[in-house]
């Protein structure tokens, strides 16, 4: 259900708001995180358009065609803090293969990597990327392993707080499959960059076998990401990206691990399957950006900070990514579950809205979730549950998003809708279980992801 932007007679008064808002800017001057790229590729957060000719990667497969497309974003994970245990070596002489899902499928494709959590250079001497031979392991499809290069070269040094690109390489990349991205570094380098809820089982070797496509060496087992941050492809099913941005309602923490069944990941497969049966429905891809604890307005501890707040990250997590059309705020809960006390509506009210803000100045439509129940969590209070009414009320007034998604009202239970729908509770009585995250992509209207920004006046 679309809803127009106004400043009519039921928001707060003026001067309520004017204050609201200084109070956020200060906030964001104080504790705007510092994110460094190194060796910054093209189409970070810009819309591009084109053919592969020749250039930066196509030696990797140099009889390859060249191929017309868009590049969008395939699968994306956000940095979330430094890896316990990885201070001192890192994972020095080993080989990391993470395995990622795909939205969108293409003919070639771009990693980027991350030492945003590094206290030293990270050197990745071999890397590269692959089609999976089946879900669940750490074998490639042979004919699709590729090595990855950095302005041609196969060895990059990642400085501490930065990322690189990759060059960018002909492969025939599936939508809804598994991908293989493989890195290798010799000398040590902590903490490693990692994204501890991945709900996708990946895989670890001694020794550097980044081309193996038998995976017989890779007998370790991870459930973080480790480096990888993103996988962009040039497409042709694919106009642009929506990025969703969340914390572990969106990271999907309770969802079986490697069924993919995040609510980004059904909403994916909604958008694919209405554009094959002919409906009037934009051609975007959609990544997840989702971090478990994840805040609107305050980050979490260290410098750089982890689990960086909605607000500091937004230039990175959804402005950075590429060819970013709509993005889907579905922050708040935690804003008012982690702060000691009753937590302040309108504050929260206010940092949402910073967020269109944001998003509007650079053409970019923002769509909201209202906040779901939690009921019989150990959180749960009386005042708490007041506070969420109030920002949902806001939400749903359509002063704050150009669209609105009611997450609660798809998922609460009738009788009492302070709680889940029991057939939606994980059992923690916060998180879906996973019929209740296939519930919140059918509660998407995809007619909501039409048209873009409201103009600027």
């Amino acid at each position: 259900m679309t809803r127009g932007r106004d400043g009519g007679a039921q928001a707060p008064p003026a001067k309520q708001r004017a204050l609201l808002a200084a109070v956020v800017a200060a906030f964001l001057a104080v504790s705007a995180a510092i994110y460094v790229g190194a060796g910054v590729g093209v189409g970070d957060g810009v819309r591009e358009r084109g053919t592969v000719t020749g250039g930066r990667g196509t030696q990797n497969d140099p009889a390859a065609p060249a191929s017309a497309g868009t590049w969008v974003g395939s699968w994306a994970a956000s940095p979330v803090g430094g890896e316990p245990g990885t201070e001192m070596t890192g994972l020095a002489g080993r080989s990391v293969r993470n395995v990622v899902h795909t939205g969108a499928g293409g003919t070639s494709a771009r990693v980027t990597l991350s030492n945003l959590y590094g206290q030293s250079p990270l050197t990745v001497t071999h890397a590269s990327i692959a089609v999976s031979a089946d879900p669940d392991t750490a074998a490639a499809l042979a004919e699709t392993v590729r090595p990855l290069t950095f302005t041609g070269n196969p060895t990059v040094v990642v400085p501490a707080g930065g990322q690189v690109v990759s060059d960018v390489v002909r492969i025939a990349v599936p939508h809804d499959g598994d991908v293989l991205i493989t890195t290798y570094s010799p000398t040590a380098s902590g903490p490693v960059t990692y994204h501890p809820h991945a709900r996708q089982i990946s895989y670890v070797a001694d020794g550097e076998h980044t081309r193996d496509a038998t995976g017989a060496a890779y007998t370790g087992q991870s459930r973080f990401w480790r480096y990888v941050t993103a996988l962009d492809v040039l497409s042709n099913e694919a106009d642009g990206t929506v990025v969703v941005l969340g914390d572990s309602l969106t990271d999907g923490v309770t969802s079986t691990t490697g069924a993919n069944n995040r609510w980004p990941d059904v909403l994916s497969d909604r958008l694919r399957s209405a554009l094959a049966d002919g409906r009037d429905v934009p051609r975007y891809s959609v990544v997840n950006e989702g971090i478990s604890g994840n805040r609107v307005l305050a980050d979490g501890l260290g410098r750089p900070a982890e689990n960086a707040s909605g607000l500091n990250r937004f230039e990175r997590d959804v402005l950075g990514r590429t060819n970013v059309e709509v993005v889907v705020v579905a922050l708040g809960i935690n804003d008012i579950l982690r702060r000691p006390g009753t937590a302040d509506p309108d504050a929260i009210v206010a940092g949402l809205e910073e967020l269109v803000s944001r998003g509007h100045a650079r053409g970019v439509k923002v769509v909201g979730a209202t906040l779901m129940p939690f009921r019989g969590h150990r959180g749960y209070t009386d005042a708490r549950e007041a506070a969420r009414q109030r920002i949902n009320a806001e939400i749903r007034s359509g002063r704050v998003f150009d669209a609105v998604v009611d997450f609660d009202e798809a998922l609460r239970d009738p009788y009492d809708p302070r709680r889940f729908r029991s057939e939606y509770d994980s059992g923690d009585h916060l998180h879906p279980s996973d019929r209740g995250y296939t519930r919140m992509a059918e509660a998407f209207d995809l007619d909501d992801l039409k048209g873009g920004a409201p103009a600027r006046l």
